[in-house]
């Protein structure tokens, strides 16, 4: 933290000296600025130090959270070494309304509540009270807006963690059924049980062509009563490949005995036309 801003010192929390924020009051701010002799705008690092103000500044018993001093709601300091200093606090009774909601105002200091002036017994800067009243509650609205945001933003990223955990078990699975199924019996595992929808490739028929030779149409009809992804033996029966039957190769001795053959049948019907022909072999 740094040192205190009155000129002509440099206390510090290091030598033991407590130091006081600025209120955030812009009346009060601007009291403790002239006082100070300084011609500029205090920040939130702004401070002044325990020897800038009387000792009837300082709560009798109160202390602060830390356990240091506390100043007075209306607190001044008047404390400075400048060639015109200001006069000292005159000691005068004052009253302090208490908030009974237990509010605290957020003002002057963290600790501050709303003070009555000394002398009127009226509340000081009414309006400049109630508009930072509206404005802490704003803030409190949209911090505790802001809290359950990140806490919806956690809950959404666990989801999103779960969700690919889940992919990456569902592609890891996948990947294990194209060892022994085709792409379309793996689409065909997602649809009911009676769907008409699942279009079968042909290899997938020509595998559950051998798997039906092999287990027989009852164990065939039992695999696809457990799920396993197989067409139907209609869809079997519908899908089978025309076969063009060729005729069988003549070997070419066969072929010219026959056409010998054939050229001696022509002469004797030509022959038997004619009456009284002989025909010789």
């Amino acid at each position: 933290m740094g040192g205190c801003s009155a000129p002509n010192c440099s206390n510090s929390t290091t030598i033991g000296k407590q130091l006081f924020r600025f209120p955030k009051d812009p009346v009060r701010m601007k009291k403790w600025v002239i006082n100070c002799r300084r011609d500029f705008i205090p920040t939130t690092c702004s401070r002044l130090c325990e020897d800038h103000f009387e000792l009837s500044q300082f709560e009798e018993i109160a202390r602060s959270p830390a356990g240091g001093k506390k100043l007075k709601p209306n607190a001044i300091p008047t404390v400075f070494d400048v060639p015109d200093p200001p006069s000292p606090i005159l000691m005068k009774e004052v009253k302090i309304k208490l908030d009974y909601a237990g509010k605290r105002t957020r003002g002057d200091h963290g600790y501050a509540r709303k003070q009555l002036c000394s002398e009127t017994g009226e509340p000081e800067n009414n309006e400049e009270n109630n508009k930072e009243d509206y404005s802490c509650r704003e803030c409190d609205r949209f911090k505790a807006h802001l809290e359950q945001q990140y806490l919806n933003n956690a809950i959404l990223q666990r989801q999103v963690e779960e969700m690919k955990k889940k992919l990456n078990k569902l592609n890891k699975i996948e990947k294990s059924l194209q060892n022994f199924l085709f792409d379309d019996q793996i689409r065909a595992l997602s649809l009911t049980k009676r769907s008409r929808r699942a279009v079968w490739s042909q290899n997938t028929v020509q595998s559950a062509r051998r798997i039906r030779a092999a287990v027989g149409g009852k164990g065939y009809e039992f695999l696809r009563e457990l799920g396993y992804p197989l067409p139907s033996y209609r869809t079997l029966c519908n899908r089978v490949e025309p076969t063009i039957i060729a005729p069988p190769a003549v070997p070419e001795e066969m072929a010219e005995i026959c056409a010998e053959t054939q050229e001696k049948c022509a002469l004797a019907l030509l022959l038997s036309s004619s009456p009284g022909t002989v025909v010789r072999s």
